[in-house]
């Protein structure tokens, strides 16, 4: 009659540390596969073995720092409409379970970091080092936070392109920095809109936004996207490199995927949750996936040829 109680508690335990490690946010790390992909070298058994270790490092690495970062943002979360209903903010989940989890995930992600090479270990510290400082320090300063969050991304793509041995191109960077941008700047806006007067309390770095002045910056980010990314895909250095002069063909999803992101942002009051949003969303999840589908077929079958 103990037993089963027992057995219910350590399995609620154990659904409190997986819902704090945010799985669902796990889709941020398929970032590390653009190296696989546009370095050529998916149909190599060896390199998509080590692209998906490099995946599950970060996944791990990623899900222990979103619960450092949540017990640090407790009471913060508290007075949030959705985030405090966290486990670690309702207080359902002590905050020394969570830290002694995350500290073992760190240790373990990181060895397996080095079992992938140096430099794999090497990126992957300074994605720790970077969102830990953004967790006690940087979020709370204008502009930088976004672009620490942008820095995180970018540090995804490059793990995944040493991990399996490719240059790390410049404009695969640009696209990267520029499209996380976007989803910060639009997740700062969701939040200003969603509190309201709430909003300084919750993030003091709030303060300094605006609607209009997140709206400018958006702006600016989106032209740039799509800018960056259309000449990356139409260049003769683009074809020579990944073998296809057709890559100007996915051009289309790309703006659709903008478009219909600004449009749940502005009209759904959208962007709380990047995440969220590419599961929830029919339209922008079916973008992502014909964008990729087309991206492989004309890298890896004769269509591009």
């Amino acid at each position: 009659m103990i037993v089963e109680p027992r057995r219910e508690a350590r399995r609620s335990t154990l659904a409190l540390l997986a819902a704090s490690l945010r799985p669902e946010h796990w889709t941020k790390n398929l970032l590390l596969f653009a190296g696989l992909v546009f370095g050529g070298r998916l149909r190599e058994p060896d390199a998509v073995l080590a692209a998906l270790a490099a995946f599950v490092i970060f996944c791990a690495l990623s899900g222990a720092l979103y619960m450092v970062n949540d017990i640090s943002d407790r009471d913060a979360d508290r007075r949030h409409p959705l985030k405090q209903a966290r486990p670690i903010a309702s207080g359902a989940l002590p905050t020394a379970t969570a830290g002694w989890t995350a500290g073992a995930l760190v240790a373990g992600a990181t060895a397996g970091a080095w079992a992938l090479g140096p430099m794999v270990a090497a990126v992957a510290a300074a994605y720790a080092l970077l969102l830990l400082l953004y967790s006690t320090t940087l979020k709370h300063i204008v502009i930088v936070d976004v672009l620490v969050i942008a820095g995180g991304f970018v540090l995804r793509a490059v793990a995944g392109a040493i991990a399996v041995d490719v240059p790390i191109g410049s404009w695969l960077l640009a696209c990267t920095t520029l499209l996380a941008l976007f989803l910060a700047l639009s997740k700062r806006r969701h939040e200003l809109v969603l509190l309201g007067d709430g909003a300084v309390t919750h993030r003091p770095s709030l303060e300094d936004y605006s609607p209009y002045l997140l709206d400018q910056m958006i702006a600016v980010v989106t032209a740039s996207t799509v800018i960056a990314y259309t000449v990356f895909a139409t260049s003769t250095d683009t074809a020579e490199r990944l073998g296809t002069p057709r890559l100007g063909f996915t051009i289309p999803f790309v703006l659709y995927g903008i478009f219909r992101y600004l449009y749940l942002v502005h009209q759904k009051r959208g962007g709380g949750s990047p995440t969220a949003l590419l599961l929830t969303d029919r339209p922008l999840l079916a973008c992502v996936v014909l964008w990729g589908t087309t991206v492989v077929a004309l890298m890896y079958s004769p269509l591009g040829h």
